[in-house]
């Protein structure tokens, strides 16, 4: 999606591909990634202003092949960016989201592509024990990063399958889940207290990790986690997991910043273009496991509320949100992903006014293909269509809504 926003605050829509981000540098992932916050702002309100826009752009994107591998964003495909597609499209399951035309495939079903793409990458890794199974950061050989493993990537499969598991009941997905967590727990990945690192070099056998802590990261296990708990009706091994994630991220609610959520590139703000965006999905995942795993909830209500007050605030009259959140007022790096996180943040807090996520045995509705994504579907044509009016929008559509969010929620929780 493509749009130009002047200093004023106005919009200048322009044509182009549906369902992408219009200023470089932003990757394809985080637009993913801004479709599940849109979808997740019209169930918090039920705001349906913006739905045709957000439907357009994920099926635009999911490719000729409806596997979310469109050919003409082969140079960003890894694993992770992915898989921030498909959560986005698990959103829309999950969360009855108007589901496409009948001569499309259900959002379950692209889903369900997607996992089982992920899981024969899994067993080639495994086939060929390199470092024992586990996801590599990218899909294609050419791309840097193909000799990482990395949270992102096996802490994505790991949650997919947890969630396709609770929506369809198959138990199959639950043990891929598991299999991926099990991996990552054996890898310098995890600790055998539940402290997250990002990844790990293939080249170097997967003996250490970069111990980088992003709460992204933790945003993802959490989540996870919380599927795994509610799946299995409240087991005690997944509420331990749950709660040694939780324990560590007192790190990025630190004491010098007030307790307000913080992530660890803005001490010296030395975030790359997408590190902003990060804080997003760790609030939204901590709303998600407030939800389905309800003893968290006392502990992470007051978190999400104290951020939101701080992230309100924030915002300046010119639209703009800033990074900082525990700074007076607009710190003057505004972007996507500081949009995103701020109207994440401020909207989990409406978690305990909704309904929790369907599944198929109660009132999902989205058309599921368990076999989608096993046959060669490597998309090989080029899809350069051109945007409809209904495609055409921007990022801008997240600032609007943040300032929606700031004076309305954000009073309601200074009043609270």
């Amino acid at each position: 999606m493509y749009a130009t926003i002047d200093s004023d605050g106005s919009v200048h829509p322009l044509s182009g591909i549906p369902g992408l981000l219009t200023y470089p540098p932003y990757y394809w992932w985080e637009a993913g990634a801004m479709f599940g916050q849109l979808i997740d702002y019209w169930y918090y309100t039920n705001d349906s202003t913006y739905n045709d826009m957000v439907r357009d752009g994920l099926l635009h994107q999911i490719g000729d092949s409806a596997n979310l591998m469109p050919a003409n964003q082969s140079k960003d495909e890894g694993n992770d960016d992915q898989l921030f597609w498909a959560f986005s499209v698990m959103s829309a399951v999950e969360l009855n989201f108007p589901n496409p035309p009948d001569d499309k495939p259900g959002w379950l079903a692209v889903a369900q592509s997607v996992m089982n793409q992920l899981i024969g990458r899994y067993q080639i890794e495994e086939e060929g024990d390199v470092c024992g199974g586990g996801l590599r950061w990218q899909i294609y050989q050419w791309l840097g990063g193909y000799n990482y493993k990395n949270t992102a990537a096996n802490g994505g499969m790991f949650q997919l399958g947890a969630r396709l598991a609770k929506y369809t009941g198959n138990a199959t997905y639950a043990e891929w889940a598991e299999k991926a967590f099990d991996w990552m727990a054996k890898s310098p990945l995890m600790t055998s207290d539940w402290k997250v690192y990002d990844g790990t070099d293939v080249l170097k056998g997967c003996q250490s990790a970069d111990q980088t802590q992003w709460s992204y990261n933790y945003g993802i296990m959490i989540g996870g986690a919380a599927y795994m708990y509610n799946y299995t009706n409240g087991s005690a091994l997944w509420q331990s997991r749950i709660e040694g994630f939780l324990n560590h991220t007192s790190y990025f609610f630190p004491d010098y910043n007030s307790g307000v959520m913080t992530e660890v590139c803005e001490r010296n703000y030395k975030c790359n273009i997408d590190q902003p965006s990060f804080k997003a999905y760790l609030a939204r995942w901590l709303a998600v496991c407030a939800q389905l795993a309800p003893f968290t909830y006392d502990r992470i209500l007051p978190l999400l509320q104290h951020s939101a007050v701080a992230a309100a605030q924030s915002c300046d009259a010119g639209n703009q949100c800033g990074m900082q959140w525990y700074v007076k007022g607009f710190d003057g790096h505004g972007g996507v992903g500081q949009q995103m996180s701020a109207l994440s943040v401020i909207s989990a807090n409406l978690i305990g006014e909704v309904k929790g996520p369907y599944t198929k045995d109660d009132g999902g509705t989205s058309k599921g293909n368990p076999a989608a994504g096993t046959g060669d579907e490597d998309p090989t044509v080029r899809d350069d269509r051109k945007a409809t009016t209904a495609d055409k929008a921007g990022a801008s559509i997240v600032t609007i809504l943040v300032v929606v969010f700031v004076v309305g929620g954000g009073y309601w929780l200074v009043l609270e």
